[in-house]
């Protein structure tokens, strides 16, 4: 029989509140420089272009009744922590290349006209799905194709793509077919997203999760992103 004494069982207890106190502490950290690093980014992005949205931008007008604005930024108006960027002005801002708009993926307004931007790569709106309209320079095309937008104008110098047309429900032909046991969903302006079915995973949704009776519903967190016009790209 083997008996622990009271002051060796007392440390094995404070080892383990300890080792748990460092891992709450180690996450508190992670998440805090995370919100951070998200902070500075929207920061970062807001402040692009001198001012503020312009009152007499669709921006403006769209956040009039939807958010608040700081900078160039529109952000929603919610009770939570976290900032959600559903517009941005960049109009006029003399901005010649753009690589990514970080974390405006969630934006349904974006305003880039009048700017000397002579080419925009389509990969930099892939995952802008709520993005229903979009104003760029006269001369670039919408991302996607014109197929990719419900109308497509050009009006005060500006070419505005509205409303994105939904892929998925379309009868065009598709580089990349969802395989068996997925759902296509949009993703941007002329991209899609295959994503796994309830309880199926891994390489092209093949396998199979089993869970009990009382266990919920699981979705597959493996999926296929492909743009309509090139070849497929694949996340996992």
């Amino acid at each position: 029989m083997i008996i622990e004494s009271h002051d060796f069982v007392l440390a094995k207890m404070t080892a383990g509140v300890t080792t748990s106190t460092i891992c709450l502490c180690t996450v508190f950290i992670v998440l805090f420089n995370v919100y951070v690093d998200s902070q500075d980014t929207d920061a970062q992005l807001c402040q692009m272009c001198e001012g503020t949205v312009r009152q007499d931008s669709p921006v403006w007008d769209f956040c009039l009744t939807k958010g608040h604005i700081r900078g160039r930024c529109c952000f929603r108006n919610n009770t939570s922590n976290v900032d959600t960027i559903i517009g941005l002005d960049l109009a006029n801002c003399s901005i010649s290349h753009i690589e990514h708009l970080y974390n405006s993926s969630t934006a349904f307004i974006i305003d880039l006209s009048n700017n000397p931007i002579s080419n925009l790569s389509d990969f930099i709106f892939q995952g802008f799905s709520h993005l229903t309209q979009l104003l760029l320079p006269s001369k670039l095309e919408c991302p996607g194709g014109n197929a990719s937008w419900e109308k497509v104008e050009v009006k005060n110098n500006a070419k505005i793509c509205q409303g994105q047309t939904n892929i998925c429900n379309q009868t065009v032909q598709m580089p990349w077919d969802c395989p068996e046991n997925s759902f296509c969903s949009p993703y941007g302006p002329g991209f899609f997203e295959c994503s796994c079915l309830h309880n199926f995973h891994g390489y092209k949704c093949l396998r199979q999760v089993r869970p009990p009776s009382n266990h919920p519903k699981q979705v597959g967190h493996y999926s296929f992103i492909a743009p309509v016009h090139y070849s497929l790209t694949i996340a996992g």
